[in-house]
């Protein structure tokens, strides 16, 4: 025998509710089923728009990509090393008899180009001087280092900035202008002065 409710308004409800429920399962899946290949273009869109912003945000590196890295890499990597070779190598070599331990105070003395130019160590009766940054550092004491046919003449009789910031020996980076170097060879060539402001003597500044 089927028991009594309690609550024939509630049973009502429920019966409703279930038929309603039902019927939008039904007309859902109708739906689906009428609209696939829809629904599946849909989500074949979303996709492709999903992995191209992936590419956009994370794009693949192409070969010159990683050449260029591994070259800049290589690039850091070799100014390091050139730089602590060059410092090395300038502190071990001995300086001749009567090298000074003591520094004179720094001179003002404007020094063209041209001026500048004429003190290359070619005349071993004229110093041999080194610009950085725009001030004139006297290396003669070091002949063996930066005198004619040494392996840092390319240095002397001019403001090589540049070259020492990206510790070059090419001609063509001994520049005065070191606005083009990056942020780890602006901090190299801030060391080479530093360095050099500790061992040599100011003589004077370069001047247009």
């Amino acid at each position: 025998m089927p028991g009594l409710s309690n609550s024939p308004g509630l049973d009502r409800l429920l019966s409703s509710l279930r038929s309603s429920v039902a019927r939008a399962v039904a007309l859902l899946d109708d739906w689906v089923r009428e609209h696939y290949i829809f629904a599946s273009l849909q989500v074949l869109l979303l996709s492709v728009l999903f992995l191209w912003y992936l590419q956009i945000a994370f794009p693949t590196p192409t070969a010159d990509d990683l050449r260029a890295r591994a070259h800049d890499s290589m690039s850091s990597l070799e100014a390091k090393a050139a730089d602590k070779l060059v410092k090395t190598a300038d502190a071990t070599v001995s300086a001749p008899a009567g090298d000074k331990t003591e520094l004179d105070p720094p001179k003002d003395t404007p020094f063209s180009k041209e001026e500048l130019a004429k003190n290359d160590g070619r005349d071993e009766n004229t110093p041999i001087y080194v610009g950085i940054k725009g001030r004139i550092y006297d290396v003669s004491a070091k002949r063996d280092m930066y005198g004619p046919g040494c392996g840092y003449h390319v240095f002397v009789g001019k403001d090589a900035s540049r070259g020492l910031g990206k510790s070059s020996l090419k001609p063509e980076d001994a520049v005065a202008d070191y606005s083009v170097l990056t942020d780890e060879e602006k901090k190299v060539l801030d060391d080479w002065e530093k360095y050099f402001q500790k061992r040599y003597n100011i003589v004077g500044r370069v001047v247009e």
